[in-house]
């Protein structure tokens, strides 16, 4: 008997339908649904545990995204053919999720919580990380777990002058603006995507385009929970409360940590220490039995909750920062370039207590990365890493590779450079890592600037530099208060209301990043931290072209060197041989690197080679195989073989021409093993090309003086 089940409905605005189903699949789950659209289907499920673990003060909350690889019809690559551990890919839809959710949790449920989204059925036409968000929010609606939802994502593109929602994969390569936006009926939340240098105001319209799709979205969700039920949200209790014990640490610190916020110290040790000082006064209040019973939860969550009022009203209050500076100031900067001499581009950007060191390495074709997903697959030739090691905020703290977080601001800094990256002329696999040194807010746009500046140190032509700036907002919903912030600080991002990244050129925004904390954020003021932003940035840029700019004329001594070469396509087996034997001597020989591939134009042939010489030697090869002889031309031939009648000498690789025995000298030659030896290298005159057979004709007398005629006796 096939089971009963909920299928809610709702169109795009061009008339392409989405449908969210629950109570088939699953079932055990707190919630879960399918979400579909087109052949696209994703489902999502949520569990939730009853009570918080013992001390856990904040939510645990995990996303996981996955794209099985039989929903497109893919077995995964690889020994053990089957998925494991998520790619970047699915990793950076995580985030998007993730980010989209948690602030809309209650502040006081800290239960595990653990969302699952998987790809079960793949369409090429259609996108699915714009409908991730909306399949989770939905299985957290249609459940009992407390969330201030509904939520929902929608990624809209500029194509021409025309917006659209939800594009397809080919509409997205022709657009000039790339958006995935998330937020309530009410509320955008989260914004990140990437653009060719476009507008603060094309950036705000996309954003408001997409809200209004995601407004119909939350209503198909508020219908949903109806339908199934699902209207009442479980009871929790994970959070002891003190109100006498709130007040007493209120009383005590406030009033100090105005004061430490109203001093400004650039300095994050400094400030740190003075309030934690603040804290120990506090407790020094208490005998040390009295301390015992204190509950250490609660006196580290009321501090963090009076020294965050403190902080933000002084900000409201003063229109100054915690290290001083004014709202829309930016930390003193400093750069380097060819910092590293064995690298082949590298650059120090500091700014404030945020340190990047970046260094750019050129590759070859064999260099690219392999994508092997079930949605994507090919090769990336542009590639950026970010690390983020312990030591760079004094932490010790074990190297386990590359976290979430790394993926994501590796992955913004690649969106944010990779516009400028020259696509016709740039035969190069490039890739950037940004190693952090220190940091205080702002690295992974200390990382896009550090790789602007490795760019142009290592010689490859960017079309422009690009600099990029974080952004925060502090607000007081009472009074209507706001400060917009110019280049965060760490505690600035922790403390604020907003973060929000945006970077690019003198032109224009190539990407962006945004996460908003509080409801009700107007597009007022998100229209004035733009502006202000774009003022932060040209101040940056101004910065870094002091060190550098503009690209390298040329490439460094220790930078390989890359040429590609179009030949005609009934040249690509010639130059490869059988069995690839040509290639594989040119390559071993020279010492070159050389790869083939068919295109449209023919068969581009890539040589790469550490320095010139091996370069030259293995293009020269090249063009020696593909060269056509020419009626007329001499040629520095090697004899391959003699006949009777003549010797074949071969004038190119792997063309022969015929030297008849007439055509060796001015004199008579009997025998030609008289003259001529095999592997003697002569030259030769190509003097004919039979066209029907198209065989050569080689003439060496005629490279010879010829003798003078002896006069008869009379």
């Amino acid at each position: 008997m096939k089971p009963q089940y909920t299928v809610k409905k709702f169109a795009l605005a061009d008339g392409r339908e989405i449908s969210i189903e629950t109570g088939r699949l699953a079932k055990q789950a707190d919630g879960s649904v399918v979400v579909r659209m087109g052949d696209a289907m994703i489902l999502a499920t949520v569990v939730s545990k009853k009570e918080a673990g013992e001390g856990v003060d904040f939510l645990p909350l995990s996303v996981d995204y996955q794209e099985k690889f039989a929903a497109a019809g893919k077995i995964p690559g690889g020994f053990l053919k089957r998925e494991s551990r998520l790619s970047d890919y699915e990793v950076l839809i995580c985030r998007l999720v993730d980010r989209a959710l948690r602030p809309l949790f209650p502040s006081t449920y800290h239960a595990d919580t653990q969302v699952m989204l998987s790809l079960i059925s793949a369409d090429p036409e259609v996108m699915p990380d714009a409908l991730a968000a909306l399949a989770a929010s939905a299985a957290l609606a249609v459940s009992d777990i407390p969330f201030d939802g509904p939520i929902s994502e929608a990624r809209v593109i500029k194509l021409g002058d025309e917006f659209l929602v939800n594009p397809t994969p080919a509409q997205m390569a022709e657009a000039s603006l790339d958006l995935i936006v998330a937020g309530s009926a009410d509320n955008i939340m989260m914004v990140e995507g990437e653009s060719k240098e476009v507008s603060e105001e094309d950036m705000l319209e996309g954003i408001k385009v997409a809200h209004e799709a995601i407004k119909i979205q939350c209503q198909a969700q508020v219908e949903l929970a109806a339908e199934v039920g699902a209207t009442v949200k479980r009871e929790f209790d994970h959070e002891p409360s003190d109100a006498e014990l709130e007040a007493k640490i209120r009383a005590h610190c406030y009033d100090a940590c105005y004061e430490i916020a109203k001093k400004g110290s650039a300095n994050k040790t400094e400030r740190s220490e003075g309030f934690d000082a603040i804290k120990e006064s506090f407790l020094a209040t208490y005998t040390e039995e009295e301390r015992e019973e204190l509950n250490s939860f609660l006196v580290k969550k009321y501090f963090h909750d009076v020294q965050k009022d403190a902080v933000r009203n002084c900000v409201l209050d003063t229109k100054k920062r915690l290290d001083g500076r004014d709202l829309d100031q930016i930390r003193p900067i400093w750069s380097e370039v060819d910092c590293l001499p064995s690298a082949h581009g590298s650059a120090i950007f500091t700014r404030g207590e945020t340190q990047s060191l970046t260094t750019v390495t050129l590759g070859s074709k064999m260099d690219e990365q392999m994508i092997d997903g079930a949605m994507i697959s090919g090769y990336n030739k542009f590639i950026l890493h970010y690390n983020f090691p312990g030591f760079s905020t004094g932490e010790v703290r074990p190297n386990r590779g590359p976290g979430r977080r790394e993926v994501g601001h590796g992955n913004l800094a690649m969106r944010a450079l990779k516009p400028m990256i020259p696509t016709e002329d740039n035969p190069y696999t490039i890739r950037i890592v940004s190693d952090i040194l220190e940091s205080n807010g702002s690295s992974s746009m200390a990382t896009v600037c550090a790789g602007a500046l490795a760019l142009m140190d290592a010689g490859i032509k960017i079309k422009s530099p690009v600099s990029g700036i974080a952004m925060g907002m502090i607000s007081d919903s009472a009074t209507g208060r706001y400060a917009v912030l110019s280049d965060i600080l760490g505690d600035e991002d922790h403390l604020g209301d907003m973060d929000f990244k945006v970077t690019g050129t003198e032109k224009g925004i190539t990407a962006c990043q945004m996460d908003i904390k509080i409801d009700g954020l107007s597009y007022d003021v998100l229209k004035e931290a733009l502006s202000q932003a774009n003022r932060g940035r040209l101040h940056i840029l101004n910065e870094m072209k002091k060190t550098i700019s503009e690209p390298r004329a040329e490439m460094k001594e220790n930078a390989p060197r890359l040429v590609q070469l179009v030949i005609e396509r009934d040249m690509i087996g010639a130059v490869i041989g059988p069995g690839g034997k040509i290639i594989q001597e040119i390559q071993r020989e020279s010492g070159a690197t050389v790869n083939i591939e068919e295109t449209d134009k023919g068969g581009l042939v890539s040589v790469f080679a550490a320095d010139k010489g091996a370069l030259d030697n293995a293009l020269s090869r090249i063009k020696a195989i593909v060269q056509v002889p020419e009626v007329g031309e001499i040629y520095e031939g090697k004899v391959k073989a003699i006949m009777p009648f003549g010797a074949f000498v071969e004038v190119l690789p792997g063309k022969d021409g015929l030297l008849h025995i007439s055509e060796i000298k001015w004199d008579r030659v009997d025998n030609v093993e008289d003259v001529l030896e095999v592997g003697e290298e002569i030259k030769v005159k190509l003097i004919e090309i039979d066209k029907k057979t198209g065989k050569y004709r080689l003439s060496r007398k005629v490279l010879l003086p010829k003798p003078e005629r002896k006069e008869k006796a009379d």
